[in-house]
């Protein structure tokens, strides 16, 4: 299992603000066990100039002396400054020395005016040094409140921000050295996605059944309340917000199916969904041809496949995983398994979309929906053509019926070449398990229809992200 993966552009642009000769600001933030703590770590390496201070929930006064603590092994004459935050701060900025405060909410907690005390010293005070400070925050409403919203103290002064999101999936993949076959690559990702923390849980190995009961449906498991974890650390009221993520990853996905099943006024809706949407937990997605501001089709996703296979089978319901034991996994999980991975693959289906028409330039790719018609993979060329897509998850060969659907619903999506000519539509067909014969004589026989195995999806995965 590798050291550390991926956050090329992340690592770059940290160690870019390092060599600066100016005063700068680095704002970090994303939700728990993302590896943000890793990222600063790894941007660090081969430094002595720098203090990462990791706080804690602690009296601001014992925040301060512990800080002090740790910056006196490479900065010893910080030992001999007033405990002040203000003091101990300018003093550091003095020696250009590199200050990184993670979980740095838990220092606003006990002493609100630090973010204050910031905002001061770039305003005033460092004209004459190069210092780096690096902030650092799982708390993202706080974070919000402290550094990144337009009314927050350090507002405008960052010179970086980074919104640490998940691993993309060759990068996830990376943490199992080649050991899985794309299907299996698939299967994992669609349960635990690409947050390092949770990816350090899998075991190469074992199956994944073997890993998911270990991991997440026995009690012990070192995942299983991780959802519920995450979130009561974030939500002050989470009982309507755990509903809404309930019942999203339940299939209902449009805000009068998710009024409708929690019970939660339409009217109100909008303040909870904007919340989870804050909190990067949720995305609002409209079909490729509408603007998100002006779609009356919204439809809402769970970001993280993890925490979408925990609400989808996880909540509220952990004591029949207990009575089934070790069996629970081949009862109650296997054989919803391919239905419900099959949203992740459509996913990655559209991720791989350009490496797979190298010969289009493709600005828009996305899904689509209408009524009764729905394309799973669709993409925009800048030239006449449009292309679309079938993904079949499923441990059977994709048959005809399949393109004929495709043919049908992409007849309803209304698009039209830039330059105003006739459109030219090539079809994509996605398919876990193969093709009937009639499927691969289609294609022989025509010069607007390529099939694409797992194998294919993920090979144009791992060329993209190189």
């Amino acid at each position: 299992m590798p050291d550390f993966v991926n956050r090329t552009e992340e690592l770059a642009r940290l160690r870019e603000l390092y060599a600066s000769d100016d005063a700068e600001l680095a704002v970090i933030f994303g939700r728990r066990r993302l590896g943000k703590t890793a990222l600063v770590k790894e941007s660090l390496k081969r430094r002595d100039d720098s203090i990462v201070y990791q706080a804690k929930q602690k009296t601001s006064a014992l925040q301060l002396q512990q800080f002090i603590d740790t910056a006196a092994e490479p900065y010893p004459g910080v030992a001999r400054i007033r405990e002040d935050w203000e003091e101990i701060l300018g003093y550091l900025a003095e020696q250009d020395a590199i200050v990184v405060l993670d979980e740095f909410p838990y220092l606003v907690e006990q002493d609100e005016s630090l973010p204050s005390v910031f905002q001061a010293m770039f305003d005033h005070e460092l004209d004459d040094s190069a210092p780096t400070f690096v902030l650092v925050g799982s708390s993202i409403s706080m974070m919000e409140d402290a550094a990144l919203l337009g009314n927050s103290p350090l507002y405008g002064r960052s010179s970086v921000k980074l919104d640490v999101r998940q691993l993309p999936f060759t990068a996830a993949m990376a943490f199992f050295d080649d050991t899985y076959t794309p299907e299996e690559q698939v299967l994992t990702w669609g349960v635990f996605g690409g947050v390092p923390y949770y990816l350090e849980e899998v075991s190469p190995d074992a199956t994944l059944g073997e890993n998911v009961q270990r991991t997440i449906l026995s009690r012990h498991g070192t995942l299983h309340d991780e959802p519920d974890y995450v979130l009561r650390m974030e939500l002050t009221e989470p009982t309507r917000y755990f509903s809404i993520l309930e019942a999203i990853a339940g299939g209902n996905t449009s805000r009068n199916e998710i009024a409708g099943r929690t019970g939660i006024d339409y009217n109100q809706l909008s303040k909870y969904l904007n919340r989870l949407s804050r909190l990067r937990l949720i995305d609002q997605h409209v079909p490729i041809t509408e603007r998100k501001e002006r779609s009356k089709r919204s439809r809402y996703r769970i970001r993280d496949p993890f925490f979408r296979f925990w609400f989808h089978f996880m909540y509220g319901t952990s004591e029949q995983y207990d009575e089934l034991g070790t069996d629970a996994y081949d009862a109650l999980i296997e054989p919803e398994l391919a239905d419900f991975v099959s949203h992740s693959f459509e996913d990655l289906c559209c991720s791989a979309l350009r490496t797979l028409y190298p010969e289009h330039t493709i600005p828009n790719i996305g899904q689509w929906w209408y009524g009764e018609h729905e394309i799973d993979v669709v993409g925009l060329t800048t030239s006449e053509t449009l292309i679309v897509g079938e993904c079949k998850f499923q441990q059977s060969p994709l048959g005809y019926g399949a393109l004929s659907n495709l043919h049908g619903h992409a007849d309803e999506l209304r698009w039209s070449p830039q330059d105003g000519s006739d459109r030219v539509v090539e079809y994509a067909l996605f398919s876990r398990s193969g093709f009937k014969p009639s499927v691969e004589e289609a294609a022989d026989e025509r010069d607007d229809l390529r099939l694409f195995t797992v194998t294919d999806v993920v090979t144009a995965l791992t060329a993209d992200e190189r």
